[in-house]
């Protein structure tokens, strides 16, 4: 093992004083049968095989920054209870004024702006349709003007997702799709990738102000299941429909909607009339309950002392 970890460890020195990390990263995992490879990752996630366990974590660890330190205490038997992990309570503070949308997952943000002529940017120089996104004109036309932000969560981050504020998710579009990789270099290079792979648009209204908004868990290679709580099902490759799912459930703020197993993007999508919480920029790093948007009704009440703390276990 100490071999092995030792050769690991030799190979991301090498790849760090060559700068091409993300271009091997960017070669290895989109050149490569996606879907074959998404769906063997996922049988292997579940294997509880306690050497297994431990050569794929030291691996992990060799070519990641993972920490575990914030996970809930736990017998992590496979790689699947270690992506989805839960939080020591406590582990995150729910901004709890009334007029904050906070953010729903930890994340990297990526590209953010106003959602112009029904257009978004996945990067510089790479704009896509949000009807291409949605697939849902109606939804569409309530955003028209309204605000996107580009949440990119890593491989070693908390991969479970929360309610942004108190809402009511009315109904989740499902649409299967391709597995590309969402990190920033294919970000720039895949043109319409948030619309090619498979993705689940969280239809949401506000309870605030009655405003509707989406939320978009998008998938990617090695990361094609999305489980929601609102749900008795597992979005999945394999899942065959129906596109459409209503429901009718009531979210508190700051409540776990569901995780990722591993790690992908979320793009929120808010209507008019919202505007961007202070130190919200392109490259920043925001943690699940943290500030991130600010609505218009509740701008000027006054804010409440202390803060919720997230019970993510």
């Amino acid at each position: 093992m100490t071999a092995v970890l030792d050769g690991l460890m030799k190979i991301r020195r090498a790849l760090g004083r060559l700068g091409a990390q993300e271009d091997l990263n960017f070669l290895l995992t989109n050149r490569i049968p996606r879907l074959w490879i998404t769906r063997t990752m996922g049988r292997l996630s579940k294997l509880e095989n306690p050497l297994f366990v431990r050569l794929a974590l030291a691996v992990w660890r060799t070519f990641s920054d993972l920490n575990l330190d914030e996970a809930a205490p736990g017998d992590y038997r496979s790689l699947h209870a270690l992506f989805t992990r839960r939080l020591k309570p406590g582990a995150r503070t729910i901004d709890p004024d009334p007029a904050v949308f906070s953010s729903p997952c930890d994340a990297i943000v990526g590209a953010l702006g106003t959602i112009e002529a029904g257009q978004l940017l996945q990067a510089k120089g790479m704009p896509y349709a949000l009807a291409d996104l949605l697939l849902d004109p109606a939804l569409c036309a309530s955003l028209t003007g309204g605000s996107y932000l580009t949440l990119r969560l890593t491989s070693v981050m908390y991969h479970r997702f929360h309610a942004p504020h108190d809402l009511l998710l009315e109904e989740v579009l499902y649409h299967a799709g391709d597995t590309w990789n969402v990190n920033p270099i294919a970000v720039k290079r895949i043109e319409r990738l948030f619309c090619r792979n498979e993705r689940a648009v969280l239809r949401c209204r506000l309870n605030a102000t009655g405003q509707t908004f989406a939320l978009v868990p998008v998938a990617a290679v090695m990361v094609a299941s999305i489980r929601l709580h609102a749900l008795n099902l597992l979005l999945h490759l394999d899942y065959q429909g129906p596109e459409g799912i209503p429901c009718s459930a009531a979210v508190g703020k700051g409540e776990e909607m569901g995780w990722f197993e591993h790690g992908s993007t979320i793009i929120a999508l808010v209507p008019p009339g919202l505007r961007l919480a202070e130190g919200i920029r392109s490259g920043e790093t925001v943690r699940m309950g943290q500030a991130l948007l600010r609505l218009p009704a509740a701008e000027n009440s006054p804010q409440p002392a202390g803060g919720g703390e997230a019970d993510a276990a």
